[in-house]
């Protein structure tokens, strides 16, 4: 019985797998390879190995091949807009770990559970003393869990796009 099911489940589990490039974004390098593959017929083993091989995780910028600053869709005057000081203090809401929320999707925001309705907040980045005004966007899940950020807000906050940030967020009145 093991005889038939292992080998189902290996043809199942690897399916998919001729198309993985489409969706990684790589037909341009799987195009580029195309000539050197038909030069020889180990030439052409080797580009399939280097298709079937696992593509490493990449950020939404890496994969789209655009620059972080093509992709920040904000004008110079929103983003000194932004890093202005508030007029007064808000409440503080806590602290929260960020990661790169999609890189397409315009504005200064922050998804995140710490907030239950859209309002406007700041986050601040405690390393780099960094601050931008935002709009809290509410994100289902406990309190303690992680944070979406938008592009601009974190470029405004010196804050690494690949990396989790810890920020602090506070309401705006």
């Amino acid at each position: 019985m093991t005889r038939i099911i292992l080998p189902l489940f290996i043809v199942a589990a690897t399916a998919g797998c001729s198309n993985l490039p489409e969706r990684f974004g790589m037909e341009t390098a799987q195009s580029e390879q195309a000539p050197a593959a038909a030069a020889s017929a180990e030439a052409s083993v080797d580009a399939q190995a280097e298709v079937a091989a696992p593509a490493p995780a990449a950020s939404p910028i890496a994969t789209s091949g655009a620059s972080a600053e093509a992709l920040d869709t904000t004008t110079a005057a929103e983003r000194e807009a932004a890093t202005r000081a508030p007029a007064s203090a808000g409440a503080t809401l806590g602290t929260t770990v960020a990661s790169l929320g999609s890189a397409t999707e315009p504005g200064l925001w922050l998804k995140t559970p710490l907030v239950r309705s859209e309002q406007p907040g700041r986050v601040t980045n405690p390393t780099t003393g960094k601050s931008a005004s935002v709009t809290l966007i509410p994100l289902d899940g406990p309190a303690t869990a992680g944070s979406r950020m938008s592009l601009p807000a974190l470029r405004l906050i010196g804050a690494s796009l690949t990396d989790l940030t810890t920020v602090e967020v506070s309401a705006e009145s």
